[in-house]
């Protein structure tokens, strides 16, 4: 049975008049996008690319579609862009479940507005939603009501056993680092000193790197690639120094350490008790971003609904860690490190979301920029000692002198969360970033 592309607003919408055409010396988005060796790439004469949807959308519901995919394809002929663009990008135009599923991938492969006026439309998603509209479907498709933005989703097979599922990676497991951490700390506030008493700060340790180790493979802070090494030392190297850090720096400003040094156990417990408002924070900016997603009817809509949330997300979290640092000082009887603990909890959420996201390079380099800058000024202190080498110390000391050790860590850790910040907000507030990982 042949089927026919029905005439509508998207044929309208694809009838703007000729493009602009790139300068001399200016790279074509249009063969970018479309490839070097589609055919019709360039085309951009007079007649609406309607006219040879139906073309392209004919055959039988047992034959594979028409250009969407398979080796040996051959190319689309000339004469029609959008069909040379859906030539180039035939295995996701197959698979697509929505026309903003293929707007985000041709964002992420640089479409933009202007350079969807070269496949005469308007924006980037009245093209999509033509690629996704001129892709031939199979017979069991065909019967089946479109799908729609707004309809409610249907039941899904085994959805009764979500609720647990849901229950652990959004309760129990974001619970479990701040539990083991307060349970090492009351033990050890009875435990005598000795070899025993070193041996369960080893293991208390351990378990509570493990405890955020499964909430990092589970549920909404869980990457879909494994972070790297450069990550993964930088954080814990930030962790340790949010512990231990000021301590030793004050202490060998003075010309020590001659003893153990204080550790801030406040800090500790209330970053680990802040596990669980970040898994919550990601979970609703995510599970907002997706929603929005399905209701936006264009990219720059989507855009402009998700930043908002990404903020709002961060505030909540910024103001529940705060919180919990305040109860744990106030339960330890100690005071924490607001700025420093506030600073690095903002800094390591907003990597761990770029992470989640499918963004790697900017987190691990943020957080080797603010671990390189602590290790620096502690390094240029002991490295003072040595004859000669005095003025090494003088910027950490007049730093110290004036602040408190607590400034290393707080303007180490804010300035790398303010610079992740202006990266995170326009890349997680693209479309491409809230799709199926295979898409970007």
């Amino acid at each position: 049975m042949t089927t026919h592309h029905a005439p509508g607003p998207l044929d309208a919408a694809s009838r703007p008049a000729q493009p602009a055409h790139t300068g001399p010396g200016e790279p074509d988005p249009v063969r970018s996008l479309a490839g070097p060796g589609a055919p019709g790439a360039l085309y951009a004469g007079p007649g609406p690319s309607g006219d040879t949807a139906a073309g392209s959308a004919s055959g039988t519901g047992d034959s594979p579609a028409q250009g969407s995919g398979g080796p040996g394809t051959a190319a689309p002929p000339g004469g029609d862009p959008v069909k040379a663009l859906m030539h180039r990008h035939r295995e996701l135009c197959a698979r697509a479940v929505d026309p903003l599923e293929i707007a985000a991938a041709l964002e992420a492969h640089g479409m933009t507005d202007r350079t969807a006026a070269h496949f005469r439309h308007r924006d980037v998603f009245s093209l999509a939603e033509e690629m996704y509209a001129r892709v031939p479907r199979h017979s069991s498709d065909r019967s089946a009501p479109p799908a729609s933005a707004h309809a409610a989703p249907e039941p899904v097979a085994g959805a009764a056993a979500a609720g647990p599922s849901r229950l652990l990676t959004l309760v129990l497991l974001p619970a479990l680092p701040g539990a083991l951490c307060a349970g090492l700390l009351a033990g050890l506030a009875q435990a005598p000193p000795g070899r025993a008493r070193t041996l369960a700060v080893v293991a208390g340790v351990l378990a509570v790197l493990s405890a955020v180790q499964l909430c990092l493979r589970h549920g909404p802070l869980r990457s879909p690639r494994p972070a790297g090494v450069a990550v993964r030392l930088a954080t814990l190297w930030l962790l340790g120094y949010a512990v231990l850090g000021d301590g030793l720096l004050d202490a060998a400003v003075r010309g020590g350490p001659d003893r153990l040094w204080p550790v801030d156990t406040a800090t500790a417990l209330g970053l680990a008790l802040a596990m669980w408002p970040a898994v919550l924070c990601a979970r609703l900016f995510t599970g907002g971003a997706r929603r929005r997603l399905a209701r936006s009817r264009g990219l720059g809509e989507f855009a402009a609904a998700t930043r908002p949330l990404l903020l709002a997300s961060l505030t909540c979290y910024l103001a529940a860690l705060a919180g919990l640092l305040g109860l744990a000082g106030a339960a330890l009887g100690a005071p924490p490190a607001l700025g420093g603990a506030g600073a690095l909890g903002a800094l390591l959420l907003l990597a761990r979301l770029l992470l989640v996201h499918g963004h790697r390079a900017t987190p691990t380099v943020a957080l080797a920029t603010a671990a390189g800058v602590e290790l620096a000024v502690l390094c240029s202190v002991l490295a003072s000692r040595l004859p000669g080498c005095g003025f090494l110390a003088v910027p950490a000391e007049t730093l110290i002198e004036v602040c408190g050790a607590e400034a290393v860590p707080t303007l180490a850790c804010a300035v790398a969360a303010f610079a992740l910040l202006g990266r995170a907000v326009p890349a997680l507030s693209r479309a491409s970033a809230h799709t199926d990982p295979g898409t970007r």
